[in-house]
């Protein structure tokens, strides 16, 4: 495995070693292939002006071969031919400019910060980068002579080249053959033009920087700075009165905020977050219209003025993003409105659908009103994943590789934390479609008795009889047997009964008549049907008698169960019979 990292390391260090070797390489061919079509391009100039002066000796010639017809006609094959080759020079020149062009770069030539032009040709042994790094020198030395007049910069033509000279000793720059070619002008053009440049320029700059000048911008930016003081006043006494009527409207909302009858807020939290806000807003448009400010300021001195832009640019930079953001998604926005109405509408339909159902106004074979609100849940959440299906491509960065990642992540952390959830999820469907049980209906489950108060797709609630709510998950609910004491009561009646032992001296006929007495007497104990009694056990020394009786109020057993026993103590302590459960006997006399 060591060997493996280190000539993985070995592999690595030389590709990227041979990279940059390429780079280097590549980079010196360019410079060395733009330095040869330089030279080449002075060259074919200088052979340009040489073609030129034996045209000219040719014309004088012609002009001279008057009558002579061989003599003509050699001259004007030899200036045809030299018309030939200048315009096929201009065109090659033309095709070696366009190469340059490409790879070149420019270099400005600057005085106080602004660029006066750009210098992208070399001249003699001095490149485009060192021209550049002159002139701008020479430049501010004219612009720092007290001594220096505009006419004191002049044009002088040298061969074919044409100079910019302060007082005819120094020259200034240089305009060369390779600089006019570059441009597409003559030489004299391009100087004249460098010339009303430079000289513009000193100008400017010498005005703007006058003690005149310097006092103006000094009295604007108090100007300013006064104004900026004032604004922020003014700002601070806006929310001063904002904050004074927040104070007295939430001192008149005692109800604070609500939604509904849910009370979110109370008046006194409401009023502590809108002062929290109003000095977070008050602070951030204090801060923002002193960092407008900054731009503002440093605009007026030259030296500070290129700041401006860059303060601006913090700003307006991502502001440009961001709404250059907005406008290209605006179809897309438009796009997910259009599916979220559709499937907002589908969904009212489905719901007056349901609704109807619910109400038994619409009735389906085997389909149950209490289906309704479940059935239109389950469908709610098919059709609202659906739509965040359909509506995902639309969603900003969605198709980024971080999007995507999170969204995988997310998936598999829902798997694998919501197994037990979606096990009482399922176990909810499958209940709800049984319909074991309904709200306020009593129950037993497992071991919990009691009634329904709360059905979710989770949890079932139950609260007891001693007024306990015991949470059971619906998973327990399908596993364990259910129960129902209410879902017969109201129809046929929930049978209520309890059991007694009583000797064999009493006759059965007199038990079942005491014991149904008993069960009459017994409140929420219904006359029809009759109670009825049932012989279970005919034990060694007593036999088993069961009372049955028939209640419509099934949530009311506990108190049935003690009227009902109390009637029977009653009915036995009249007739003189004692009961024989669970250690008790008679013996009987002879």
């Amino acid at each position: 495995m060591r060997y493996k990292k280190l000539i993985f390391l070995f592999i690595l260090t030389f590709s990227t070693g041979f990279n940059l070797l390429a780079q280097q390489t590549t980079d010196t061919l360019t410079k060395e292939s733009l330095a040869i079509n330089e030279v080449k391009l002075i060259k074919d100039q200088q052979q340009k002006q040489i073609d030129s002066l034996v045209k000219i000796q040719l014309e004088e010639q012609l002009r001279n071969a008057v009558g002579d017809k061989s003599k003509t006609r050699e001259l004007e094959e030899k200036l045809r031919k030299i018309a030939i080759s200048d315009s096929l020079r201009n065109i090659a020149q033309a095709e070696e400019i366009k190469k340059l062009k490409v790879h070149a770069q420019g270099y400005p030539v600057v005085l106080n910060h602004d660029t006066l032009f750009s210098i992208y040709t070399r001249t003699g042994s001095f490149s485009a980068r060192e021209r550049a790094s002159a002139i701008a020198k020479k430049i501010n030395n004219l612009y720092e002579d007290a001594f220096y007049t505009p006419d004191s910069l002049q044009i002088k033509s040298s061969t074919d080249n044409f100079d910019i000279v302060y007082k005819n000793q120094e020259i200034i720059m240089t305009i060369s053959n390779l600089d006019g070619l570059w441009f597409g002008k003559t030489n004299a053009k391009l100087a004249e033009e460098y010339l009303i440049t430079i000289k513009r320029s000193i100008k400017s700059e010498r005005e703007s920087h006058s003690l005149v000048n310097w006092a103006k911008r000094i009295g604007l930016v108090i100007l300013i700075l006064i104004l900026l003081i004032i604004m922020v006043a003014l700002i601070n006494w806006v929310f001063r009165q904002i904050q004074k009527y927040i104070i007295t409207r939430t001192q008149k909302l005692k109800a604070g905020l609500k939604l509904g009858s849910i009370k979110v807020i109370p008046a006194k939290d409401l009023e502590l977050i809108f002062l929290k806000i109003n000095g977070a807003v008050r602070l951030l448009v204090t801060l923002i219209l002193i960092y407008l400010s900054l731009p503002l300021l440093f605009s007026v001195f030259p030296e500070t003025e290129s700041w401006t832009s860059t303060l601006l640019n913090w700003i307006l930079g991502p502001l440009k993003i961001a709404l250059n953001g907005v406008v290209t998604y605006l179809p897309n926005l438009f796009t997910i409105l259009v599916i979220y109405f559709i499937f907002k509408f589908t969904l009212k339909a489905i719901r007056y659908f349901f609704n109807e159902v619910k109400r038994s106004n619409i009735q389906i074979n085997g389909f149950h009103p209490e289906w309704s609100v479940p059935t239109f849940n389950i469908l709610r959440f098919i059709l609202y994943a659906f739509m965040l299906v359909i509506i995902f491509p639309y969603l900003p960065g969605s198709g980024s590789a971080a999007f995507q990642g999170v969204s995988v992540f997310l998936g598999i952390l829902i798997s694998l934390g919501s197994s037990s959830a979606i096990t009482n999820i399922v176990a909810g469907l499958v209940i709800t479609y049984m319909r074991p049980f309904r709200i306020g209906d009593r129950v037993k489950i497992g071991e919990v008795t009691g009634d329904i108060i709360e059905k979710t797709m989770l949890v079932t609630r139950i609260r007891t009889i001693k007024n306990e709510d015991v949470t059971v998950p619906n998973s327990m609910v399908l596993s364990s047997s259910t129960v129902n004491y209410s879902s017969q009561a109201k129809i046929n009646g929930l049978i209520i009964h309890y059991e007694v032992t009583l000797g064999y001296d009493v006759p059965w006929q007199k038990a079942y008549e005491m014991l149904i007495n008993a069960a009459l007497k017994t409140d929420f104990i219904i006359s029809e049907p009759k109670p009825f009694v049932l012989q279970t056990k005919l034990n060694d020394f007593y036999v088993s008698y069961q009372i049955n009786a028939y209640t419509h109020e099934a949530g009311k057993q506990a108190l049935i169960y003690s009227s009902l026993l109390e009637h029977i103590q009653d009915e036995l302590n009249t007739a003189g019979i004692e009961l024989l459960s669970p250690n008790y006997n008679v013996i009987r006399k002879e």
